[in-house]
């Protein structure tokens, strides 16, 4: 018997993972970067898949004269995007007002500064991302940036059943590039910046900008707002896009229309903006130390405006911002009074920021732990070498998680840029050894892993948490 085309067939539920399928489930056989979907196939009609979401070319290759006619068939040319869609009519109601952050850079902390905000101008808001899930009463972890489109209509129709309508989510070039976003009713969509990353994936930085840039030219509603970083120069190149589609942007920064930022000063716990938002002149004080952290903040003011918060009321909010776990994080003092913060930062670009960020923080030295993983692109490696050289004044070379590879060598190629360095393999004992090196007005950043709670050493994750050994260090822990 040879399955048949799709028709009227009650699907109980819809995945990915042909271990997860039960009886009534739709089994969508998609293609990934290292296994054929189609494979499973068999092992999804075993578990009682009604019907099955296939390319054109596994649909062509017989598969319909291979399975029972009760199977119901789903051919697409595109089947990663018609899965996302089909994922979005399945799992029902929706939040009504939904964002999506994008960039290399800061869609973290974006994301959460925009629930905070909602929050506080009283609507009950999520946002959804590299930390998991935060939400009114609720709080889960998580290990995707945006994740596979079931489990992401799932958990936002749950949300939308509990009466939190405002819901902020991060947006990856993956994500994008694999339309993982593509079944959402996106009304706002958020840039940060664009800076080298992921390049063993996209091969190229306008590959990696083509992601990033599918957001607003093909997923945000035509009625949509865009938020765009107004001083990053790929900022210019999504207002292009978005100028053909007739959709409003948004613009922040020193260079923007709508939230200007005038004036930054530093304070010993943050920093006094200076602003003009919508025409109106503003002073306020930020509770988050480093500029780039001030432009992920008035991007998050961008994204509640754009949703019709009440500009007084959200600009007031600002100064209450709780920092991100892992960005930034003041993780603990040494008895010198140093400071000693972890922060996620590991590309070029975001070391160069985070160490910028905090120099005009302290009059002493600005010391720098950090490594590159395994496995990823290795022409960041080097580069990274050079920033901390020219940007630090000292350095301890590490392990991050180096994965399949051979950790030797990728510290080696930071070496090459950084020979003053000192090279310590074992993270906890790089950390251990920069803060018993601390004096009374240096600050220690522990750049790499941020809010990650392991290392992951060939194919093992082994427990271990930046933050949680910094705090060891301190309380005089032995290494």
């Amino acid at each position: 018997m040879s399955g048949s085309d799709f028709v009227d067939t009650d699907i109980l539920g819809i995945t990915a993972d042909s271990r997860q399928v039960e009886p009534g489930f739709l089994f969508a056989a998609l293609v990934g970067t290292e296994v054929d979907g189609a494979k499973f196939i068999p092992d999804a009609i075993a578990a009682g898949a009604a019907a099955l979401l296939v390319s054109l070319e596994t649909y062509q290759s017989g598969l319909a004269d291979d399975i029972d006619a009760a199977i119901s068939l789903l051919p697409d040319r595109n089947p990663r995007r018609r899965y996302a869609k089909i994922v979005g009519r399945f799992y029902q109601p929706q939040p009504e007002h939904i964002a999506a952050v994008t960039g290399t850079n800061g869609k973290t902390s974006v994301a959460e500064f925009a629930r905070q905000l909602w929050q506080a101008c009283g609507q009950p808001a999520a946002s959804f991302g590299t930390l998991g899930l935060v939400a009114p009463g609720r709080q889960e972890s998580g290990n995707l940036t945006t994740p596979d489109p079931a489990d992401l209509h799932k958990v936002l129709s749950e949300l939308a059943k509990d009466g939190v309508n405002h819901v902020a989510v991060e947006a990856s070039s993956h994500g994008l590039d694999q339309f993982r976003l593509d079944g959402l009713a996106i009304n706002i969509a958020a840039f940060t910046n664009l800076s080298r990353d992921h390049l063993d994936y996209h091969v190229s930085m306008d590959e990696y900008l083509q992601a990033k840039m599918r957001l607003f030219a093909e997923v945000l509603e035509s009625d949509g707002v865009a938020v765009i970083n107004a001083d990053d120069a790929s900022g210019e190149v999504l207002a292009t896009a978005l100028e053909k589609r007739r959709i409003k942007i948004l613009s922040y920064g020193l260079k923007a229309s709508d939230i200007l930022l005038k004036k930054v000063e530093p304070l010993p716990d943050g920093q006094r903006l200076s602003l003009n938002v919508l025409g109106k002149d503003a002073e306020l004080n930020l509770p988050l130390i480093g500029g780039f952290q001030s432009m992920n903040a008035l991007c998050a003011l961008g994204i509640v405006l754009a949703d019709g918060a009440d500009q007084t009321q959200a600009m007031a909010a600002l100064e209450n911002l709780a920092g991100v776990r892992g960005r930034l994080e003041l993780a603990a003092r040494h008895a010198s009074g140093a400071g000693i913060y972890v922060d996620y930062a590991h590309t070029p670009d975001a070391l160069e920021h985070v160490l910028t960020a905090l120099r005009p923080h302290t009059d002493k030295k600005l010391k720098v732990v950090f490594g590159c993983g395994g496995d990823r692109d290795r022409g960041k490696r080097p580069e990274m070498g050079e920033i901390a050289t020219r940007l630090a004044n000292e350095i301890i070379v590490t392990d991050d998680n180096p994965r399949t590879e051979d950790a030797a060598p990728i510290r080696a190629e930071i070496m090459k840029a950084c020979p003053e360095a000192l090279e310590i393999g074992d993270r906890k004992e790089a950390i251990f050894t920069a803060v018993n090196g601390l004096n009374e007005g240096d600050i220690l950043v522990i750049a790499g892993k941020g809010h990650e709670q392991g290392q992951i050493i060939g194919d093992e994750v082994l427990p271990f948490d930046d933050v949680e050994i910094a705090k060891q260090s301190v309380a005089g822990g032995g290494a």
